[in-house]
């Protein structure tokens, strides 16, 4: 066999060396390290396979156009800002949750309200059934906007409160995401059955090169809202689909969805449609002046909320950002409910700084894992969160806990559609809650006094015995979930 000519030996040294270099140049800036480190080490042992992942997915930000649209929208939100100021605030409340406040408004333009109804339903098909309830009772508008959202045996009767709504002559819309529907069963079912209703509905983050609609693949909209009439939303972790998600392989393994839902009334629900607004208008470029965001329902409760949106529209991770504040502001209990809960430094010294400062700090995980990656990558930080002393709790299969939610001491709580992990914080628009009320957070206990009874504690003797070839595939995970 002949050898190659020495020329293009060189020059194949020369691309690999030039490679590799531009790749330190490029890579780090304005990136995690972690995030850095992990495509570095990706170009360097797979140079070809690696710089072609990097070119594809190593933008973690939606195209100009979009970010652009987000600047508006935020721009618009803070000048009106004054007229979302609502109700009457809680007094007395803590210093440092008053910076944490002003924070999550700079970064996301919402402002606290006070004066606002929330109560929790934790029952899968319980809530399904309110949010249809609520849409026949509508009387101006219905705005769903989910991550999934299927007609099937589950959802039927949601549905067909959004026809009869819409059969009245109330307009509804309808947001879902692309690609998490795309390739789910029913899909076109679903499809079918908006249009034949007259829903004026529209995809999130569409992928459709032919005309003209890129980004990068893997950014998606993970948020699950709806808003009725400007008096009643919801939100939570919770899709609208049956609890298998109709997947042969969760129907085969038996697995079924444990969600957490909110409803709420009052002055934050102009809050949760501006989201909705928000994301109408990045779609379809439409502005829908119609819908009132100034004038407030009047609220069941007396409890302040904070809606806060995070996602690649904005500079910053929001939602990281939240968590981080409120874990150190803890003073006595810390409670995390997250499916996939894969920290970044920061996160998990906030954590276990939070051990250190004698607080009691326990997270909710799943037994058993639908997503393998980011299943082990979560996995492998199970050690050093033991070692720091937080209690962990793991759901028993074959249910995926999939609630998001955190607890801080018994007055503050969030509840939302963010993950805990590399993901939410840098990839999926999502929408959180924050919430501050001794009766919420008692809702909250009592929710997460039933996930504890139904799930097993994980020590750290029981971990210590994990077999090697389970440690070696968990690290390799938590390096690919760095990939951002």
């Amino acid at each position: 066999m002949d050898r190659w000519p020495l020329w293009v030996l060189i020059f194949a040294f020369i691309v690999d060396l030039a490679v590799r270099v531009i790749a330190i140049i490029v890579i780090p800036r304005n990136r995690r390290p972690t995030a850095a480190m992990a495509w570095l080490l990706a170009v360097f042992f797979m140079p070809y396979i690696g710089v072609l992942l990097f070119l594809v997915i190593g933008n973690p930000r939606l195209p100009r156009a979009r970010r652009r649209k987000q600047e508006q929208i935020n721009e618009y939100i803070a000048e009106t800002s004054d007229q979302l100021h609502f109700g009457t605030l809680r007094p007395h409340a803590p210093q440092w949750l008053r910076s944490v406040v002003a924070m999550n408004q700079n970064l996301g333009a919402l402002p606290i309200s006070g004066d606002n109804g929330a109560h929790l339903i934790s029952d899968y098909q319980e809530s399904l059934d309110a949010m249809a309830e609520a849409i026949r009772a509508a009387e101006e508008h219905v705005h769903v906007e989910f991550y999934i959202l299927q007609s099937d045996a589950a959802t039927d009767n949601f549905f067909r409160a959004l026809e009869e709504t819409a059969a009245r002559g109330v307009p509804v819309r309808v947001l879902l995401d692309h690609w998490a529907n795309r390739w789910k069963p029913r899909y076109r079912a679903t499809i079918k059955r908006l249009d034949a209703m007259g829903a004026d509905w529209h995809l999130l983050l569409p992928m459709q090169p032919l005309k003209g609609r890129m980004q990068r693949p893997d950014l998606r909209n993970h948020r699950k809202l709806l808003v009725v009439d400007n008096k009643v939303g919801y939100l939570g972790s919770q899709n609208v689909t049956d609890s298998s998600y109709n997947l042969k392989k969760n129907i085969k393994r038996g697995l079924h969805w444990v969600d957490l839902m909110a409803r709420v009334d009052g002055p934050i629900v102009l809050s949760l449609n501006a989201i909705f607004l928000s994301d109408w208008y990045s779609e379809t470029d439409e502005i829908l002046s119609d819908i009132d965001i100034t004038t407030p329902g009047v609220g069941t409760g007396d409890l302040d909320c904070q809606i806060v949106p995070s996602g690649p529209g904005y500079e910053v991770e929001n939602n990281l950002r939240l968590f981080l504040a409120l874990l150190y502001g803890a003073q006595e209990k810390i409670m995390i409910v997250s499916p996939y809960f894969v920290p970044d430094e920061a996160l998990l010294l906030a954590v276990s700084s939070a051990c250190d400062r004698g607080v009691q700090v326990e997270l909710f995980v799943s037994e058993e894992g639908d997503q393998a990656v980011v299943y082990h990558a979560q996995r492998s930080y199970y050690e050093a969160l033991l070692r720091a002393g937080v209690r962990i709790w793991m759901y028993r299969k074959p249910f995926i806990l999939h609630t998001k939610s955190l607890t801080i001491d018994d007055e503050i709580a969030v509840i939302g559609s963010s993950n805990m992990d590399m993901r939410s914080f840098g990839l999926n628009l999502e929408v959180s809650m924050l919430v501050r009320g001794e009766e919420f957070v008692a809702e909250m206990r009592a929710v997460e006094d039933e996930y504890r009874s139904l799930s097993r504690e994980l020590t750290l003797e029981e971990w210590m015995q994990q077999p090697l070839r389970s440690t070696v595939l968990d690290n390799l995970a938590r390096l690919t979930s760095a990939l951002q």
